[in-house]
């Protein structure tokens, strides 16, 4: 019996949880007809390379060792596929694309005897599947034969054609298997999830798929047969199966949920649709779940969505929202969006005190922007956007699913998270981020100007790649792709070490020297203003301390 080794660590070295944001995008809602979704892994102090894994053909009867986040013993193994698709980070061969939130539910489900955790679950499946239904039919069978032992968790899976929303979580300690509803997202819809099970009422079959082993309701959803009938038996509920809600029997909502999880779903469909009617489910956000209890699973938004306005979103900090992180006090002197203190902290009196928890946060160890064309041929159609860090402080890459290597910047071994090098990109990217973060409102512009300058070229380059690759032959297609890849890699990493020469020499001792075209020229230097907000508030504080007595 051959044996490899399965680690979700090659993928992510750690996933954290309660942390990530799934932002969805059915075909007829994309301007292009793509369908998109998107994914940042967050979480203090790790990095998240982009693996890769070669297609395959197997021998009978070779297994798997299984040593993801799970397992911590030996002796887990896992039967190979007799045939397994080639994988860039979590975008198959096919096209097809897996990505994740966490949102725990109820700990007594959690089965650590399971042999899968949900980043193993998620590169089997990617491995195994040439389209999203197939995916999801995989993941069943995996955890029904050798059990599930992560927490409750959304994946996204999504195809050239559709998205599916797919919540399961474990039954608890010695049963295999899981409970689990998949719904598909309308193609004219778009979605989100941030660490809270979203599904509630869901179309429902008279009885399960012999073959398949579970409920399908063609088309729009596929769920666990006994997903009710377990959830009777737990005490979760007992009303009619009609009205069953799969996140009130597995994933209450409570304030931290809601606020921490549910705001950045809100203010995505803030963007894309009106404001006012948007804002109308504010006191949701603010707790006040007896006014109203939950988000519109999806909406359709007022205008199509461009891969551009998905990487926007991912940066979002709640700006121009009620929940603005750069309109008051805790902005500090440069109106930063981001804070240092812990989600939920104590004043000096001891009132419990809370943060917000945007899209767009520091922990980030990758964020990528994912879109799957049907028009083009799969290995130029599936391009994952990515890069590693803070999406607000990146440029997004293209990375074609037809590549078979991963540029080095990107390499799982150039990106040790104990020590700083120029040749890996969490390293160059934290550089320029850690600089930005203390001066936000000063430095912020030149990261931006080089965020768009890069994703621009992308963008137009991109033209020419899409047009030329098709009439390549398969193995043509592949060089091609990958020297593509490799060269938008290192323009970034060149641009980059550019951008954070430009920061140190342009704002040294705190000032401002003017620059142009990333380069710091002649001219008058400047101490740039803190914020208004704050200026106020220190007046108010102080009183006469700082005021200039007229002359």
């Amino acid at each position: 019996m051959k044996k490899l080794v399965l680690s979700a660590a090659l993928s992510f070295l750690t996933v954290a949880s309660f942390a990530c944001t799934n932002l969805i995008v059915g075909k007829k809602a994309s301007v292009d007809g793509s369908v998109m979704c998107t994914y940042n892994c967050d979480g203090f102090g790790f990095a998240s390379p982009l693996s890769y894994y070669a297609p395959g053909r197997h021998a009978p009867g070779e297994m798997i060792s299984i040593r993801g986040f799970g397992p911590s013993g030996g002796g887990r193994y896992v039967a190979q596929a007799e045939y397994t698709y080639g994988v860039v980070g979590l975008m198959n061969e096919n096209q097809v694309t897996i990505v994740e939130t966490t949102w725990d539910g109820r700990e007594e489900l959690r089965n650590p005897e399971g042999y899968l955790d949900y980043f193993t679950l998620m590169d089997l499946a990617l491995q195994r599947s040439t389209n999203a239904r197939e995916a999801i039919a995989v993941i069943d069978q995996l955890v029904q034969e050798y059990g599930y032992n992560s927490t409750g968790e959304n994946f996204v899976v999504a195809d050239k054609d559709e998205a599916w929303i797919f919540e399961i979580i474990g039954k608890g300690p010695g049963r295999k298997g899981a409970v689990w509803v998949a719904l598909r997202v309308p193609d004219d819809c778009i979605c989100a999830y941030a660490n809270s099970s979203r599904i509630r009422q869901f179309p429902q079959a008279k009885k399960a798929d012999k073959k398949l082993g579970f409920c399908v309701v063609e088309g729009e959803c596929m769920y666990s047969a006994d997903v009710i009938s377990f959830a009777r038996e737990m005490g979760y509920y007992d009303g009619p199966d009609a009205d069953f809600s799969f996140r009130e029997a597995y994933g209450p909502l409570d304030f931290s949920a809601i606020r921490y999880c549910e705001a950045r779903v809100w203010s995505f469909f803030r963007h894309h649709y009106n404001t006012d009617e948007i804002d109308s489910y504010l006191p949701f956000i603010n707790g006040h779940t007896e006014v109203i209890d939950h988000l519109p699973l999806w909406i359709k938004p007022d205008k199509p969505l461009s891969v551009r306005d998905l990487m926007n979103d991912m940066r979002d900090h709640y700006e121009g929202t009620a929940l603005d992180m750069t309109a008051d006090i805790s902005a500090g002197p440069w109106a930063s969006p981001y804070r240092n203190q812990p989600v939920n902290f104590k004043s000096s009196d001891g009132t419990d005190m809370f943060r917000e928890r945007p899209i767009g946060c520091q922990q980030s160890g990758m964020t990528m922007v994912c879109q799957m064309r049907d028009w083009l041929p799969d290995a130029v159609g599936g391009v994952t956007y990515f890069n590693m860090d803070d999406a607000s402080m990146v440029a997004y890459v293209p990375v074609y699913c037809g590549i078979d290597r991963v540029p080095d910047p990107f390499r799982s071994e150039n990106n040790n998270i104990r020590e700083f090098s120029t040749e890996s990109a969490f390293w160059m990217n934290n550089f320029v981020a850690n600089m930005v973060y203390p001066r936000y409102s000063a430095m912020i512009g030149d990261l931006k100007e080089a965020q768009a300058e890069l994703e621009d070229f992308y963008a137009e380059d991109q033209k020419t790649v899409e047009a030329e690759a098709p009439k390549l032959t398969a193995s043509e297609m592949t060089a091609y792709l990958t020297r593509k890849t490799l060269s938008y890699t290192d323009m970034m990493m060149k641009r980059w070490d550019k951008l954070a020469k430009l920061l140190i020499v342009k704002h040294n001792d705190q000032i401002m020297q003017p620059s142009e075209n990333g380069v710091v020229v002649a001219g008058r230097r400047t101490s740039p203003a803190y914020s208004p907000v704050f200026i106020d508030a220190v007046k108010t504080e102080t009183g006469d301390r700082y005021v200039k007595p007229a002359e």
